[in-house]
């Protein structure tokens, strides 16, 4: 499918009214100033197909009638059942802003209310970066997701693709559109002069690679010997990611196989993956932390960093592969940890760089094993690097105008990483920012990266007793936080009916 110059958002794969009635029990209704209330529309744009086919629409877009979905297709007459339908890909247009998400379409025909939960389908986690393209704003990142405390304040690095100078400056907005409270500490660009035949990609930590010769995927399989080739191999619309449903040997974890050529000799490798936390998966933070009761408040609290608390959650994830995915190499002594995979927003993936000790790893090929829950993993692209890192030189830029609603200057709270915050306590909050924009270097390809520091608060339902024996036993019993979150998924499909 075509970008049209548009970043897709590719990680929404559970079917579109999950949001509605999981997430909230409280609604709010506001008066809303009609100055501030833009139009919007959403239009189905396409679909990805279970072959594994991308399939762009004419405009105006497609409808779901019946179960199936009907539209044009370089003007000839289109149609597919929504059971052959892995994600139906939807724009939502504002008078100033463009988002466009994936959506899979696997619940009962007749029950896919497309154009009135996108909304809803749409605000779940993170703050929103819009970019602006020369004409409008662009959807083009969603950092520090899983910062759910000031104790797990983290920094964030995303590219920003949609990103134009216009008139010597780069323009961003940030909003808040999720029933949480989001505090931004700090903000700026990393300007990137590079060649050409060089991807820039940044690690966990925001170490920054030049990667100039990416070795594709040879194989990949998961362990019922599904090939996964097709879906794994790129950076574009299709995008793996099963439902919170046992797979047909009724396990929740799957087993997937990564096959790469390997240079003789070679000790370390730079695998770039493409993946993000699965929505199921992050709608699952909240609940999880619900169960804790009139208590989240106070655990949320004892996060701080260093804490042994903060320690004794960090190794539950990854032991469970929630928000963290182990990357095991095929070694002569069996699977060995060798990196891991962060998780993120799950609107927007970014590439990450995860270096690996490939010393012990024998023959002409390494085999790279991957174990996520179901439901918790959204997986796109796989790459591999040997050769060394092109030298870069980086411009880091703030910003010199930052304006929320009504006019505030916000600016101070977002220069330096300290003690004060740009909050978004409502889903009114806005700020407009703008960055001096240098000519880039001639000769060279220039990437933008946003460099962002920050937490929110979830917005929890704190009135109940916590469920004590419930949470002894996702936190002692492995593979017990998958098994929830797939009866979780089993009772809203069950409430759906």
């Amino acid at each position: 499918m075509a970008r049209n110059g548009t970043r897709l958002v590719v990680f929404i794969l559970i079917p579109i009214l999950v949001l509605v009635n999981v997430t909230c029990t409280v609604r709010k209704v506001q008066r809303v100033d009609p100055a501030i209330v833009t139009p919007a529309s959403e239009d189905i744009v396409g679909v990805t197909t279970i072959r594994a086919e991308e399939v762009a629409f004419d405009p105006p877009g497609g409808v779901v009638r019946d179960g199936v979905v009907r539209a044009q297709v370089k003007k000839q007459d289109y149609t597919i059942p929504l059971t052959e339908v892995q994600r139906l890909w939807v724009a939502r247009t504002e008078t100033s802003a463009i988002r466009t998400i994936g959506l899979v379409a696997g619940v009962a025909a007749g029950s896919l209310l497309v154009l009135a939960a996108i909304v809803a389908a749409t605000k779940q986690s993170c703050p929103f970066v819009y970019s602006w393209n020369g004409s409008r704003y662009v959807f083009d990142a969603e950092p520090y997701g899983g910062a759910i405390s000031a104790g797990l304040e983290k920094d964030d690095y995303s590219e920003l693709e949609n990103l134009v100078e216009q008139k010597g400056k780069y323009r961003l907005r940030l909003t808040n559109e999720v029933d949480e409270t989001q505090f931004t500490n700090f903000i700026e660009l990393w300007l990137v002069d590079h060649s050409a035949n060089v991807r820039v990609a940044a690690d966990e930590y925001g170490g920054l690679y030049g990667l100039s010769q990416p070795r594709p995927l040879l194989t990949a399989h998961d362990a019922l010997g599904n090939d996964l080739l097709s879906w794994l191999r790129s950076r574009d619309n299709l995008i793996w990611e099963p439902e919170a449903v046992p797979d047909a040997r009724g396990g929740l974890q799957d087993e997937i196989i990564l096959t790469f050529w390997k240079p003789d000799g070679a000790s370390r490798g730079l695998l770039v993956a493409n993946a993000a936390t699965g929505l199921w998966g992050s709608l699952m933070i909240k609940r999880l932390v619900e169960l804790r009761g009139n208590q989240a408040p106070a655990w949320l609290a004892s996060m701080a960093q260093g804490s042994a608390g903060l320690k004794e959650m960090h190794d539950w994830i990854t032991r469970e592969g929630l928000y963290v995915l182990e990357v095991e190499v095929d070694e002569p002594g069996g699977w060995k940890v060798r990196g891991a995979i962060p998780g993120g927003g799950p609107l927007v993936a970014e590439d990450r760089v995860i270096p690996l000790d490939i010393s012990q790893a024998r023959g002409e090929q390494i085999r790279i094993r991957l174990r996520p829950p179901r439901g918790f993993w959204a997986l796109n692209s796989f790459a591999m690097h040997y050769d060394a890192s092109e030298a870069l030189e980086v411009t880091r830029v703030r910003p010199d105008v930052a304006t929320a609603v009504g006019g505030v200057d916000v600016l101070p709270q977002l220069l330096a990483s300290d003690d004060r915050y740009y909050s978004m306590p409502t889903t009114l909050d806005r700020a407009e920012l703008e960055f001096p924009a240098p000519p880039p270097k001639p000769g060279m390809k220039r990437t933008v990266l946003l460099h962002t520091r920050g937490w929110y608060m979830l917005h929890l339902n704190t009135t109940e007793e916590p469920a004590t024996s419930l949470l002894q036993k996702i936190v002692e019993t492995p593979g017990e936080a998958a098994r929830f979150a797939a009866a979780e998924y089993a009772r809203w499909r069950t409430a759906q009916r």
